[in-house]
Formats: C-alpha cells, sequence, structure tokens
C-alpha cells in the first residue's frame, strides 16, 4: 500500500551512491529517520561500465512509521537509475515497481539529489506526490489526486483502532512536520469523495460521504490529538441506533479530539450546523471503549420538518413511528454525567408533530419541558387541539415538575373527546438512561379516567360497525415500560342496553410492528335484538351473558381467545329467534336444525321460541375447538328450542378453522348464506 512507502524516502536521500564501481552493495542493520525506522536493509547499485544507465534495488525487512500507524515487511523496489543534468546540477532519477508482503503492486518515481528530494507514487487510479527540501528538512509536503481511501488506513487506525476505510477517493494538500524532539504534526486540507467506512463490530458505519475537511493531527507520545474543521455533503451515516440520511447541501462540522493518559478521549469541541434543520454545539468525553461518559449538547432547530428523515428513522423506525412530521422549531439543551442524563431543557417554539398512519396529531405545541435528576424545576407546556385516529381532541395545558430522575403531572389534566372526557389524575416519566433502575426506554405511570366517550363515535372512526353506547371507566394505574402499556384496573362500556367490563388489558408494541393486545371481557345484559342487528345477523330477541377471556390480538387479528357466552331470562323480554339467524348460526357453526315439524313447513314460520342460547370457542393454533348449551357425544346444542315449532340447532364438528370460521361470520353477516331448510 503506498502509505508504506513514505518511510523509504528519507532513508534513499541518505544512502543512494553515486559510484563509478560496476556493482556497490551497502548492507545496514538500522536506520532511523524523523519519520519512520528501517532494519536490514540492503541497498543494490549496477552499474555496468560505460552503460549510460544503472540498476537500483532497496529492500528492507521491516519498515515502522509508528507514529503514523505503518508497518511493513519485506520491501522490495526496484528501478533503473538515471544521471540527469541540468544547469550544471545533478540529480538522479529512478522509477519503477515497488511491493511488500502485501502484494500491492504500485509504482514508484524518485527524483533526488544531495539536497532535495520529489517522489510520486501511482496505482489504482491514484496518485501521491511527496516533495522534502534540504532548507526544511523537518517538513514533507503531499499532494493527493484521486488516492484511494484505503492508503490511508494506517494513519487512521492510528487515532481509531476499529475502523476500516473499505470505499472512497481522497484529494488535497498535507504536510507533515517532524522536528526534533517534538510530536509529529500531520496537517492540511482534505476533500473525500465516496466514502465507506465502518468498525468491526459495525456499529459505526457511512456509505456514499463526501466532505472538504481541513485537519490539524499531532501524534505525541501521550496520544493523538486532532482538530477537524469542514463540511460534509451527503452520505449515510450509523452510529449504533442513529441512522443519518444527509442532504447534497453543505453541513459544517467542528471537532476537537484528543486521547487522555486513562486510553478514553476528551472532545472540547463539537459542532454540527444543517441550516435551519439543526445547529448543534456542544463538548463531551468517551471512556476506552468508546462509551460516551460526559456531554453537554446546545440543539436549535428553527424548522424541524427535515428532522426525521435526516437524523431520526433509526429510531422512530423501530417504534413504529417511521411515518412522524414535525413542523415548527424548538430549543434544547442536555446535559450527561457518568454516562446518565443529568439535566434537559426542551423549548417548543409552535410545534406540529404527526403520523403518515393518521394515528395522532398535535397542534402547536409551545412552552417548556424541563428534567432533572437533582434539583427539583418546574415547567409548563401546551397543545392547541390535536386527534387520535381522526378522532380530534382539545386544547390542554400541563404543568410538570422534575427532580431525581422523573417528570411528574403537577396537577390533575382534563381535555374533552369522544363527546365526553379523558382525565389524567397523575402522570410521572423516567427517561433512559436513569441510574436507579435497571433497563432502558422510556417508562410512564399514570391514573386514567374515562367519563362517557361516545362509542358511536369511535366506532364510526375506525370504521367498525354502527354501534351506539358510552365508556366510562377509572383506571387507577396505566403503566408504560419496554414499549408495553398495562392497564391495572377495567374499563366499562354501556353497550347495546348492558354492559361490557375490560379487565386485564395490556398492549405490546403498540405503535410498532405487529402490536399485539391481550384482555379479558365480561358480557352482561346485552341486547341481543340490537346486537345482531347491527351485525346484520338475521334477528335475535333476548339478553346475552357471559366471558371471553386470554383474549389476544395481534395485529388487531385474534390468535388465542376462551370465549363462552349464553341467553339468561329476563323478566318482560321475550326470547324469539328469526329464521335468518337460524340459517345463520347454522352456516357458521357447522350446524344443523332439526324441528317438531318435518320438511319445508318450517319456511311457514318467521321465529321461533328457544328455552336458550349458548355457543363456546377456545381457539389455539388457529384452531376453534367449540362447545354449546349441552353435549352428547361430538354434537353440542347451540339452540334449545321452545313451544311449536320447536326448533333446535345442533352443532356436530367441535373443531372448526378458524379463518374458515371467520370467513363465515363475514357471510352471514353480509346475508350471503343461502338458506338451507333440513
Amino acid at each position: 500500500m503506498p502509505r508504506r512507502l513514505l518511510p523509504i524516502l528519507p532513508l534513499l536521500l541518505a544512502c543512494v551512491p553515486v559510484a563509478q564501481a560496476r556493482t556497490v552493495e551497502a548492507r545496514i542493520a538500522q536506520v532511523d529517520t524523523p519519520v519512520a525506522a528501517m532494519t536490514q536493509v540492503r541497498l543494490t547499485l549496477d552499474w555496468p561500465a560505460d552503460a549510460p544507465n544503472g540498476r537500483l534495488r532497496l529492500r528492507a525487512a521491516d519498515v515502522d512509521a509508528g507514529a503514523l500507524g505503518w508497518r511493513l515487511r519485506d520491501v522490495d523496489w526496484r528501478c533503473p537509475l538515471k544521471r540527469l543534468v541540468n544547469e550544471g546540477r545533478v540529480r538522479w532519477h529512478c522509477e519503477g515497481p515497488i511491493r511488500d508482503r502485501s502484494g500491492a503492486a504500485l509504482r514508484l518515481a524518485l527524483e533526488l539529489d544531495a539536497q532535495d528530494v520529489d517522489a510520486r507514487l501511482s496505482g489504482e487510479g491514484g496518485a501521491l506526490t511527496l516533495a522534502r527540501r534540504a532548507a526544511t528538512p523537518e517538513r514533507t509536503t503531499i499532494d493527493l489526486k484521486r488516492v484511494p481511501a484505503a492508503w490511508a488506513q494506517a494513519l487512521v487506525r492510528s487515532a481509531w483502532e476499529a475502523a476500516q476505510l473499505r470505499k472512497g477517493r481522497l484529494d488535497g494538500a498535507l504536510r507533515i512536520d517532524a522536528p526534533d524532539a517534538q510530536p509529529l504534526r500531520v496537517a492540511g486540507t482534505l476533500a473525500v469523495h465516496d466514502l465507506a467506512l465502518e468498525t468491526a463490530d459495525g456499529a459505526i458505519a457511512t456509505e456514499g460521504v463526501a466532505a472538504d475537511l481541513r485537519l490539524d493531527l499531532r501524534l505525541p507520545d501521550a496520544g493523538p490529538a486532532l482538530r477537524l474543521d469542514g463540511t460534509l455533503h451527503g452520505g449515510e451515516w450509523l452510529f449504533g441506533a442513529a441512522y443519518l440520511a444527509l442532504p447534497p447541501a453543505p453541513i459544517g462540522i467542528g471537532l476537537d479530539l484528543q486521547r487522555r493518559a486513562d486510553g478514553g478521549w476528551a472532545l472540547p469541541r463539537l459542532a454540527w450546523h444543517d441550516g435551519d434543520t439543526l445547529q448543534l454545539d456542544g463538548a463531551g468525553a468517551l471512556s476506552a471503549d468508546g462509551a460516551l461518559q460526559v456531554l453537554s449538547l446546545d440543539a436549535t432547530s428553527r424548522d424541524a420538518h427535515a428532522l426525521p428523515a435526516r437524523y431520526l428513522s433509526g429510531w422512530l423506525g423501530p417504534a413504529g413511528l417511521s411515518g412522524l412530521s414535525l413542523q415548527g422549531g424548538f430549543d434544547a439543551s442536555l446535559a450527561l454525567a457518568g454516562g446518565v442524563l443529568r439535566t434537559a431543557d426542551l423549548r417548543l417554539r409552535g410545534l406540529d408533530i404527526g403520523d403518515a398512519q393518521a394515528r395522532f396529531r398535535f397542534d402547536r405545541m409551545h412552552g417548556a419541558l424541563r428534567y432533572s435528576a437533582s434539583t427539583p424545576v418546574h415547567s409548563t407546556f401546551a397543545w392547541q387541539g390535536g386527534a387520535l385516529y381522526g378522532m380530534p381532541f382539545d386544547a390542554a395545558a400541563w404543568s410538570l415538575e422534575s427532580a431525581g430522575g422523573r417528570l411528574r403531572l403537577r396537577e390533575p389534566v382534563a381535555l374533552s373527546f369522544l363527546g365526553g372526557e379523558v382525565g389524567f389524575e397523575a402522570l410521572a416519566l423516567e427517561l433512559p438512561g436513569h441510574a436507579e433502575r435497571d433497563g432502558d426506554g422510556l417508562r410512564m405511570r399514570t391514573a386514567l379516567r374515562l367519563d362517557g366517550l361516545d362509542i358511536g363515535r369511535l366506532a364510526q372512526a375506525l370504521a367498525w360497525p354502527a354501534f351506539e353506547g358510552r365508556l366510562s371507566g377509572h383506571i387507577p394505574t396505566v403503566r408504560y415500560a419496554d414499549n408495553r402499556i398495562d392497564f391495572e384496573g377495567g374499563l366499562a362500556m354501556q353497550l347495546f342496553d348492558g354492559r361490557i367490563d375490560v379487565s386485564s388489558l395490556s398492549i405490546e408494541r403498540p405503535f410498532g410492528v405487529a402490536p399485539t393486545v391481550t384482555s379479558d371481557l365480561a358480557l352482561q345484559g346485552l341486547d341481543l335484538q340490537a346486537l345482531t342487528g347491527v351485525f346484520g345477523f338475521g334477528s335475535i330477541e333476548g339478553r346475552l351473558h357471559g366471558r371471553i377471556d386470554g383474549l389476544r390480538l395481534v395485529d388487531w387479528g385474534a390468535t388465542a381467545f376462551d370465549a363462552e357466552l349464553h341467553t339468561e331470562r329476563t323478566p318482560g323480554v321475550r326470547q324469539r329467534i328469526s329464521q335468518r339467524a337460524v340459517q345463520d348460526i347454522s352456516s357458521v357453526g357447522d350446524a344443523s336444525f332439526v324441528t317438531s315439524l318435518q320438511g319445508k313447513a318450517i319456511a311457514l314460520f318467521d321465529d321461533f321460541g328457544y328455552r336458550g342460547i349458548g355457543i363456546s370457542c377456545r381457539l389455539r393454533n388457529q384452531v376453534c375447538a367449540m362447545g354449546g348449551l349441552h353435549s352428547a357425544g361430538n354434537a353440542f346444542t347451540i339452540v334449545d328450542g321452545a313451544g311449536l315449532p320447536r326448533l333446535d340447532v345442533v352443532g356436530y364438528n367441535r373443531d372448526v378453522d378458524w379463518p374458515t370460521l371467520v370467513e363465515r361470520l363475514a357471510a352471514a353477516a353480509g346475508g350471503d348464506v343461502a338458506p338451507v331448510i333440513d
């Protein structure tokens, strides 16, 4: 690799003989220069008598430029040596291939005299030109023209051992200063094109990066120190969970980096200036293994609409928020110590937050959110309105207190929603990185009150059947942690002139991939005539009771439950079932019906009396194990008839494929099942 050749040049300047002998060979145990050391050096000059040119060969067992991180073995350079005379000045020119143990095929051209050295290294479509002058022997200047970025691998690794340059080209001008008793210094400008870099563990990677940089790198014995300024022009960056997709427009950057005695890194200056989208300024420190120890950061966004796509997608995607949109601006500051967030201050300036799937929206957020891991601080913020799954809610103002690493609601908050009211009686948040608990991620606890929410509006917004009723309840504790919401307490829905109680409710990945809901439901006295009317399932008069335990919905489709539903006699309520409902029940449950009248005489009747209706289903692995009011062998009674004509509906298949059963229910509700008279 070309980086391996730089230490050779000072040696050639000192050792190339000017001799008239036919063959001259020098063997040198070790040569030390300001840039590199060479061992087991053999320099051979073969110049036949009266020949215009000679042949030069340089071999070295080991070349070590420790300050620059370069190390190579078995160097072998061969070239025809020419003597050039220009205005009385004699110079030597030699150009030929150079190789080492890696097998890299490159070409080195060298021109020198007793005072100056000029060299050009070419290969892989690029060229590196080097010059040293007798007037400034401590300085070497280097010009780069489309040099492969991999040529700088050793120099990068001297400051960042895990980094691997995979692709890219470099243009620029550098100077290397190595004065006596002073640290080596590399300074100059670099233009980077299409750079690809990654670390051994894959935690950090870049692709397609372009940049114009000014660098100043010092390599003392205590460890490297770097000052870097410049602009970035596009490219993709991955830092752990953070993913950046940068625009072609220039982004100003600044970085000061200093290795500490303990192997860690001090970052006294950090700067990132992306126009109105994001301005960052701060300082920090990293441990020897790269973990963030200390950070103070100030951020400003005057126009936040590009933030999700450019900077936030790595976090938003796993949380199911890849379509998040931001409009407006904010200012923020934070401080970390010992890897733990100590303070944070977010000031909102008319910020709108929305979701591409229309699951939520917050309008014109303003005010401040302040967080403290120690001294109590107060803050207030508000929004002017918003929506949840297309259902609007009104303005709300929040007053918060933070201390001990938590955010708490100072007083209850209520907002109108679905014709009723949602109240937050309490709220406590723990941000990621809190030192006094285990686990990562945001945690939340709240007490929730629901008063008279209109289920009809909810059903319309979610494209459900036209339910009518009210939803009320008090949930003393709602917990959110590890992308899961758990509800302690219960909800009561006044629905179909009856009641549905919801308990043991939890939601995993509420905004992520395949959200999963688990719950238990208890049904009390639902009006079957209203219920069957909504679903288009014939007509049944009576009152429905029962339970649905262990309900599990994955991506809003049922995968498991234990359901048992039955009617109970209620004073003043008739128990009648229409012929259409009988047909629908039979088609859905692989059932048939038998009556006290034979043949087609049953068709003369519109409805029938019944003593009871009961059906159960235990869903596991896409199979519904069915049952009824009572069983005899493989048969189970769904409808127990009464009166004349007496009609019983009996099922004969206890195990029903769940997707097939769902299709039958949909067909029955749509009126697509043709009646069959047994």
